[in-house]
């Protein structure tokens, strides 16, 4: 329960879900604790920047309705809002958000596979202007979550870990690396192993988990 007067503490987690997976959703309920989140907003992406071109990018509808299987019966919203406002950068997507939903407190969550190529994004540094981060540990890539590039901007803002309860209160740029279980799936070995499998799910309109859009 959010206080009355109080916004609404709200995680963002960016990617393509292509498809969505159990280390989406376990990465999403682990914050949801440890940062004392209402809930998280899943943004499935139109088309990730750093990926145009990838030949098995299924459908957004196919993407979107992955994310919202995979997000039942948690405080999960799939969304693909970014196609709505027309926004392909994240630095963007989060100026209209945090315009637009004035009642909510966004954090950013991202793992840290997406740290250490933080640098190739779009005005980084006006998104952890714009922002708190949470970083959770991604297997594989952790060893090299101080040297990323990002890190050498970052380290002063960094916040200790028993204080992410806490993020509220701080003022961007603010940084937290969360310790959580680590899930090793990843959607590359899940599109191996089904390549087709954005032809098993329902070709009907799917209903945007933010706007309440149906998307075709």
């Amino acid at each position: 329960m959010v206080a009355p007067g109080k916004r609404i503490p709200t995680g963002l987690l960016g990617g393509s879900f292509n498809p969505a997976h159990r280390g989406h959703r376990r990465l999403s309920v682990g914050a949801l604790r440890a940062l004392r989140l209402a809930e998280v907003w899943w943004l499935v992406s139109p088309g990730n920047p750093l990926k145009d071109g990838a030949r098995d990018m299924a459908p957004l509808p196919a993407r979107l309705r992955s994310a919202r299987c995979a997000a039942r019966r948690a405080p999960i919203r799939a969304s693909a809002i970014e196609a709505q406002l027309g926004t392909r950068y994240t630095a963007d997507t989060l100026r209209v958000l945090v315009r637009r939903h004035p009642e909510r407190r966004f954090v950013w969550l991202m793992g840290t596979d997406n740290l250490t190529s933080f640098h190739r994004w779009r005005d980084w540094r006006a998104i952890a202007r714009t922002v708190p981060i949470a970083v959770v540990g991604r297997p594989g890539y952790d060893a090299g979550v101080h040297a990323a590039r990002a890190m050498g901007w970052f380290r002063r803002f960094v916040r200790p870990r028993d204080d992410a309860a806490n993020w509220t209160r701080w003022t961007p740029p603010a940084l937290v690396l969360l310790r959580l279980p680590p899930d090793p799936t990843s959607a590359t070995r899940l599109r191996a192993a089904v390549p087709d499998w954005a032809d098993a799910l329902h070709a009907a309109p799917v209903r945007d988990g933010v706007t309440r859009r149906l998307h075709r």
